[in-house]
């Protein structure tokens, strides 16, 4: 009989859909509720939710968005398994209505709990919670993976290269760093181009036009498709990967990184401690001081064994044991 698989999460980035063509592929029959779909069903319901968060300090739309799950859900029917994707975005009282439609429900930890907890959950709501972050897992008794590859590596063959080292972030607290960096390559003669992106992003290039505070940095506001990231990342030689405080899981840049075959330069210490690192194309930025080592690498190539143990078919496997 034909496993049923539901996915449920907010997909900011688009990553989470792979997920499910990954499932679909294997012949499961497998869906997405992506909650950040849910609409309003008339501008006066718009306008509603509005007041209401302003001058009542409720926001209507939250429960909406959990009710759209459930909705969503009744149309689709029992699940064999759901994995919810950042379970922290989901009330307790919906997780308990969500669970009466499967027979296992599973959570996947995008972020550490330092940075989205999940304590009022804990209590044996879910069946298995699985983190890419390795302090969670060793206190919190999570089940240890990591993001993964999404997409073909062999599409990607033989890029046209236009830049040394590229950075795609959002506007936060890593700006500064990214710039010292950027500097530095600069100084070099080093070809790059980093972009921080998000809603501040007029505000931060008006700004920057008279402070010059980050010289080296491009704003925009909206993100790149998940296409144009790949092409920029695939038509440079190295991706810079900055970590926010509280992570010591590895981003998915890391994951583009190696199926990509590209070098990475990064803060994020934990690397050492993953078998990727001894292919010699990670250099780890042990404090501010850059060096020119720093952006030179010893390999060529990941091995294809790298690429296949990190790839979203070996994921799922893992997770949904199929």
């Amino acid at each position: 009989m034909v496993q049923k698989i539901c996915i449920i999460s907010f997909d900011h980035w688009n990553y989470d859909k792979h997920i499910v063509t990954a499932l679909q592929a294997k012949g499961i029959d497998s869906f997405h509720i992506k909650i950040g779909e849910f609409k309003y069903k008339n501008i006066g319901e718009r306008i509603g939710n509005t007041f209401s968060k302003v001058f009542l300090g409720i926001n209507p739309k939250l429960k909406k968005r959990q009710e759209f799950i459930l909705k969503s859900l009744q149309g689709n029917g029992i699940q064999d398994q759901i994995l919810v994707i950042n379970p922290e975005l989901i009330d307790k009282e919906y997780h308990l209505e969500i669970k009466k439609f499967t027979h296992k429900y599973i959570a996947y930890l995008y972020d550490s709990m330092q940075r989205c907890p999940i304590d009022h959950l804990l209590d044996g709501i879910f069946d298995e919670i699985y983190s890419f972050d390795k302090d969670d897992c060793k206190t919190f008794g999570f089940q240890e993976t990591s993001n993964y590859i999404y997409f073909n590596p062999k599409e990607y063959d033989n890029p046209t290269i236009v830049n040394e080292c590229i950075y795609i972030g959002s506007i936060d607290e890593r700006l500064e760093q990214v710039d010292q960096i950027g500097q530095f390559l600069k100084s070099q003669n080093r070809t790059f181009a980093f972009y921080a992106i998000g809603k501040k992003a007029t505000w931060y290039a008006f700004k920057n036009r008279f402070t010059h505070q980050y010289k080296t940095i491009t704003f925009r506001r909206n993100r790149f498709t998940q296409k144009e990231t790949l092409q920029k990342y695939n038509e440079s030689k190295t991706l810079i990967d900055i970590v926010r405080k509280n992570q010591t899981g590895l981003s998915f840049r890391i994951f583009e990184a190696i199926g990509l075959n590209k070098n990475v330069v990064t803060n994020n210490a934990i690397i050492a401690n993953y078998d990727i690192f001894e292919s010699k194309k990670i250099n780890l930025l042990k404090d501010e001081t850059l060096h020119s080592n720093d952006f030179e690498f010893t390999s060529n190539e990941y091995s294809s064994d790298l690429q296949h143990k990190y790839h979203l078919t070996t994921w799922v496997e893992k997770v949904f044991k199929v």
